[in-house]
C-alpha cells in the first residue's frame, strides 16, 4: 500500500466513523448532532428537501423521519463519499422503508446529500431480503 493509499484508507475510515456516530445520534433523536456534521452551505439533491444546514435540520426535525425507528444495515465509505443503508419505520408501518443516503464529505463535513427511498415489499417478493 502506498502512502497515498494509506491516506485514502485513513480518510475513508474517518468518514465512515463520522457517519456511524452521526447515525447513532440521529437514531436516538439527537438532531443537534447534525449541526456538527453538516457544512454551512449544505446542498440537498432530494426533491422537496431544502438545502442549507439550518433549513435541512429544521425540515428533518419536523418530518416523519423524526419519529421513525432507524435500523442500520451498512455503511460504505471512501475518501469522498459515505453511503448509509438502513430501514426506516415510522409509527404504524408494518415493513418500513429501505433508505440509502449518499453524502459527499469535505474536511469532516457533509456537503452534499442524495438519497434513494423504497418501500419494503412483502417478504415473498424479496426472497433474499433487502438488508
Amino acid at each position: 500500500m502506498t502512502n497515498n493509499d494509506l491516506a485514502a484508507h485513513d480518510l475513508a475510515a474517518y468518514n465512515k466513523e463520522l457517519a456511524r456516530r452521526g447515525f447513532a445520534e440521529v437514531a436516538a433523536g439527537n438532531f443537534d448532532v447534525l449541526r456538527t456534521l453538516l457544512h454551512d452551505d449544505f446542498v440537498e439533491h432530494s426533491p422537496g428537501n431544502p438545502s442549507g444546514k439550518e433549513a435541512f435540520i429544521e425540515f428533518i426535525a419536523e418530518s416523519p423521519f423524526a419519529s421513525a425507528g432507524l435500523e442500520l444495515a451498512r455503511i460504505i465509505a471512501d475518501e469522498e463519499y459515505v453511503v448509509v443503508h438502513y430501514r426506516m419505520t415510522v409509527p404504524g408501518e408494518l415493513r418500513g422503508t429501505a433508505v440509502v443516503d449518499i453524502f459527499r464529505m469535505v474536511e469532516g463535513k457533509m456537503v452534499e446529500h442524495w438519497d434513494v427511498v423504497q418501500a419494503v415489499p412483502d417478504p415473498e417478493q424479496i426472497p433474499h431480503g433487502m438488508f
